[in-house]
């Protein structure tokens, strides 16, 4: 399937139904239809070939999201542009993905401006919202396309050139194909409670997960009600408002909606299937979500080369066959989708058995086609006839797959292997906690140090030593925290991740500044 044709699934379901919507304003499915049509029309006319690279950047806002079906329509590939990254490392993106269009909102007009004499590939610019002395509004560029059915015939199997790789060096383009996006929309659908026509509150940003997990939805003819920024009040409103059905939030969403004041107010039995991902969840924070929020909570892990649906923890597998919280199952990510091949592998290449502990690695029509005109890294991450995920786990004998750790992120201290989620799933546990972040700093003794930054709760000051003994109490000596520090926020991706490779260097940073005085 082309992109496209989940909107055309959807429109056969209903093509007066609402497909799209943001603030007062339904777009029904035959209105998106008629919109895909003329941003198809249009970007061929420009000189878009089939085949060739779209980006779209946007905060969160539905005619940005159309646009996408339009360059489905256009068999050109969409590739999303994270709107949070800075100006240097967009236009390396746009440059390194050949992109030729970029159709984008005023709200990064001036880092359009700032990269658009830089890339001379990029031939068709169109505002979103309004016109600009650089770019036509899109209204005007579509005023006399016409509307008519318009589908180029397809190139080849690219769909979607999402980029990856973190906040600096060489920005990867993850080639995902139809089959790709087919397989987590088959798996998204096998595996998560769906009744009747879904409801889908898009908050978190349609750049990332909240994007592609549309698609399943649109299959079934549902609505995505999208909100334009990141309000949990106005989340909250909207669920009980519009019924929402399902929605997806990472973790540390999650723990700021479980201290708002609004939910205790908020009537969520609407909510089927409330997705949480990009980031491990606290065990303790998930039981109080089922609590809260209700037995609704559903988990996925996956990654931009095999996207969403490794692993599944659908919401009836929270809890026992008596109704009790499973709560052994609650710091795993699930069990592998029934698409999808999971292993174990060590450093030379072999499979481990159920219980030990080494690198996830995946295989089937989920993992994606490669990295874009980067054959070495494509090599690296496919070697032994594995996807390798970069994350450390171990498979139980029930077939549950429990995340240790980034392979990145482990430190090594005194000779011992310490796997900082670990120690930040014990930190979580603490009843001022509200989020942290574990990492290692160069130590003359251990080699590395385990240090924990910690963002408590309003109005908690939890001391160091305290914490530590906490830790210590459940973890032992060699995983507790050397140093403690207590950050009133910790910094975050777009997607809520918290960004430990920022918290290591501003730590650095700190400890050089030190050093000199």
């Amino acid at each position: 399937m082309q992109l496209v044709d989940y909107l055309d699934k959807g429109a056969q379901l209903g093509a007066d139904r609402p497909c799209l919507t943001m603030g007062a304003r339904d777009w029904p499915y035959a209105e998106v239809q008629r919109f895909s049509h003329q941003v198809g029309r249009a970007l061929a006319a420009s000189g878009v070939a089939p085949g060739q690279q779209v980006a779209v950047l946007s905060s969160n806002d539905a005619a940005a999201f159309a646009c996408v079906f339009g360059i489905s329509r256009a068999a050109a590939v969409w590739c999303p542009v994270n709107p949070r990254n800075g100006v240097d490392e967009n236009r390396q993106v746009l440059q390194a993905f050949d992109c030729v269009a970029l159709l984008f909102h005023s709200h990064y007009a001036d880092m359009v401006q700032a990269m658009r004499g830089q890339l001379p590939q990029l031939r068709t610019l169109v505002c979103i919202d309004r016109a600009l002395d650089f770019a036509p509004a899109l209204a005007d560029w579509l005023s006399d396309v016409d509307s008519s059915p318009f589908h180029a015939p397809p190139a080849g199997e690219l769909v979607m050139l999402p980029g990856t790789g973190g906040t600096t060096g060489q920005p990867k383009g993850v080639m995902l194909s139809g089959r790709n996006l087919e397989a987590m929309s088959a798996l998204t659908l096998m595996g998560y409670p769906f009744a009747g026509r879904p409801t889908y509150l898009a908050l978190a940003p349609l750049t990332h997960a909240a994007g592609v997990l549309c698609l399943p939805i649109m299959a079934l003819g549902g609505r995505i009600v999208i909100l334009p920024s990141p309000d949990l009040g106005e989340f909250l409103a909207q669920i009980e408002q519009r019924q929402v059905t399902h929605t997806f939030l990472p973790p540390t969403l999650i723990y700021m909606l479980l201290q708002h004041p609004q939910l205790a107010h908020t009537r969520l039995d609407s909510l089927q299937c409330f997705w949480y991902g990009a980031a491990p969840m606290a065990p303790a924070k998930l039981q109080e979500a089922l609590q809260r929020i209700g037995p609704v909570m559903a988990q996925l892990f996956g990654q931009t080369e095999a996207p969403m649906m490794i692993s599944m923890l659908p919401p009836a597998e929270h809890f026992h066959a008596d109704g009790s919280v499973a709560v052994e199952r609650l710091a795993t990510a699930g069990r592998p989708g029934p698409l999808v091949q999971v292993a174990i592998m060590d450093a030379q290449g072999h499979l481990l058995p159920d219980g030990e502990t080494g690198e996830i690695v995946v295989r089937g029509s989920l993992v994606m086609m490669g990295y874009y005109k980067n054959p070495e890294a494509t090599a690296e991450a496919g070697r032994h006839g594995w996807h390798h995920t970069g994350d450390i786990g171990r498979l139980s004998e029930d077939g549950y797959l429990s995340i240790v750790d980034r392979a990145k992120d482990m430190i090594i201290s005194g000779g011992f292997n310490v796997y900082s989620a670990e120690v930040e799933q014990a930190l979580m546990q603490h009843p001022a906690v509200q989020d942290c972040a574990v990492v290692g700093l160069p130590d003359d003794k251990w080699g590395e140090r385990v240090v924990a930054v910690l963002q408590p709760l309003p109005g908690q000051t939890p001391a160091p030593h305290e914490v530590q003994a906490f830790v210590k109490a459940r973890l032992g000596s060699v995983k507790t925290p050397k140093q403690v520090l207590l950050w009133p926020d910790l910094p975050r991706s777009k997607v809520g991740k918290v960004l430990k490779k920022e918290v290591r260097a501003a730590l650095l940073a700190a400890a050089a500044d030190q050093a000199l005085r």
